[in-house]
């Protein structure tokens, strides 16, 4: 009761900001179309949880099982598989920034950190998807605010928990290797006047060994798995090698930079985007510690991903935002301590933001496809073979089916979208229904195979595939649904197909 007598209105306005952050998560969850790593991820932590022996079964494309793994019970509670994904959002995140700017930069930064985690269009788009980007996130934050209390306190209990949080981005992504290499940037807060710091300096050695040991040990559990040297060779198709490097050292950095810019203005909204590279050219000339300290655990990651990585998205970036929001709600602090009408500023910066923000973000609860996302964002999550349409209502369609006989499907592709994103709706129907009212799925290329043929000749057999793959179709076939995709710009308007198969021999008018 003291503490809330104390900190009553923070806390009030704390509580205004959580409702804020779940009312702009929440609603409308699965509006938006299922993306091809959501299905792949949701479909993997459906196999797992149905079979114990395959609990490392991403390590088979290369990637780390923990998200999926956090996935599993919810997939018991709720019966939308996508839904289930989704509602493992960032709010870790929001909590982790409010504690680290509270601890280190004062109440005042807390809240305003924590109102951008709340409406920041690039926070609210990612924390509504099933992607493990958010979860790094979470991850990232919590290391940095367990790197800079040890700098702090030299503790070993804070060294075991920052392995703790370290490990635990590792285990979700690998870029969460990126908190061991950034951990050093906390030695901005060290004192290097005091008279023993050669030993403090090796106290703080030996516990950043302590915790990056905690660290591997936690990550050397996926040794566990039968696959875990994929994790290497797939990361080697995702970055440049040194050789091409140095070959090419502007190339791919400058066509990188130049997508930070395009997303950053966007997803971040203008106004924050200006604060960002305000408030860190503030925090250099100042030489404010913390606020370098967080810049600098943002910044590095970012460059270097930026000077190495052949695949580049938003998303990879996802865990380099919140320390920027909280430099920009550390500058916009700074802005408003130097003001004399504190109040009115305060309240118009409040609306400035929500009205940039919100201007992004009601359009992801109501309507995605008018959402102002960057152009090769807008075509890979909305317009492009990668979005799912349609697929709930298809997999309905089929379990109708089976109480005639056994149904199957067959699907364009082999991995991603199709048939995954349509193979969650139908997991229970696949595998644990009776024998003869079982749902068959048949992945192939972008065509009827003559294994469907076969199939319709004594089952009723259904062909689900993007058009913009598969805009030829063949022999008898009927086409029962066309679900849109939204139409880009310089390029063909792409859609789910659904078909009705029949044999070769049999006349589909029938």
């Amino acid at each position: 009761m003291g503490i809330f007598k104390k900190y009553r209105l923070e806390i009030l306005l704390l509580l205004g900001i959580v409702v804020l952050f779940f009312v702009l998560r929440l609603p409308n969850l699965t509006l938006q179309p299922i993306f091809a790593d959501e299905a792949i991820y949701i479909r993997w932590a459906q196999v797992m949880r149905a079979e114990p022996t395959l609990r490392f079964l991403p390590l088979s494309d290369g990637k780390t099982p923990l998200f999926m793994w956090v996935m599993i019970p919810l997939l018991k509670f709720f019966n939308d598989p996508l839904l289930a994904g989704r509602l493992l959002s960032g709010f870790a995140t929001l909590v982790g920034v409010t504690i680290l700017a509270w601890k280190f930069f004062g109440k005042r930064v807390a809240l305003w950190s924590a109102f951008f985690v709340a409406v920041t269009p690039y926070m609210v788009f990612f924390d509504r998807m099933a992607l493990v980007d958010s979860m790094l996130a979470a991850f990232s934050v919590w290391a940095l605010f367990l790197a800079v209390t040890l700098v702090q306190t030299y503790r070993t209990d804070m060294a075991m928990f920052l392995g703790y949080a370290i490990g635990g981005g590792m285990l979700t992504k690998t870029p969460g290797l990126f908190n061991v290499l950034v951990v050093p940037v906390t030695l901005f807060l060290f004192d290097w006047k005091s008279r023993n710091r050669e030993k403090r300096l090796l106290k703080i050695l030996g516990l950043w060994v302590l915790a990056f040991a905690v660290a591997f040990l936690i990550y050397n559990i996926l040794k566990l798995g039968p696959e875990f040297q994929n994790l290497n060779s797939r990361n080697q198709d995702y970055i440049h090698s040194p050789a091409d490097l140095l070959l090419r050292p502007w190339d791919p950095f400058l066509p990188h930079a130049s997508n930070v810019l395009d997303w950053f203005s966007a997803f971040l909204t203008l106004p924050t985007f200006l604060l960002v590279i305000v408030g860190g050219i503030w925090a250099l000339l100042k030489k404010q510690k913390y606020a370098v300290t967080v810049l600098f655990w943002s910044f590095v990651p970012l460059l270097v991903q930026m000077a190495m990585l052949k695949t580049f998205t938003a998303r990879y970036l996802l865990f380099t935002i919140p320390p920027l929001l909280i430099l920009t709600a550390w500058f916009l602090d700074e802005i408003l301590l130097k003001t004399k009408k504190r109040l009115i500023l305060m309240l118009g910066l409040v609306v400035l933001f929500l009205a940039f923000s919100l201007n992004f973000s009601v359009w992801l609860l109501t309507d995605p496809q008018k959402a102002p996302l960057p152009t090769e964002e807008r075509r890979g999550y909305l317009e492009d073979w990668t979005a799912g349409y349609g697929f709930p209502e298809i997999a309905e369609y089929l379990i109708d089916q089976t109480k005639n006989g056994s149904v199957v499907v067959g699907t364009e592709g082999f991995f991603g979208t199709l048939p995954d994103g349509l193979q969650i709706y139908l997991d229970k129907h696949s595998h644990s229904a009776p024998k003869e009212n079982r749902i068959s799925i048949v992945p192939s290329r972008a065509t009827v195979s003559a294994e469907l043929r076969v199939a319709a000749e004594d089952h009723l057999t259904f062909f689900v595939a993007n058009k913009s793959r598969y805009d030829k179709p063949q022999e008898n076939l009927s086409l029962i649904w066309e679900f849109p995709k939204p139409k880009g710009d310089g390029y063909q308007q792409d859609a789910i197909l659904f078909y009705r198969v029949f044999p070769l021999k049999e006349d589909k008018s029938k």
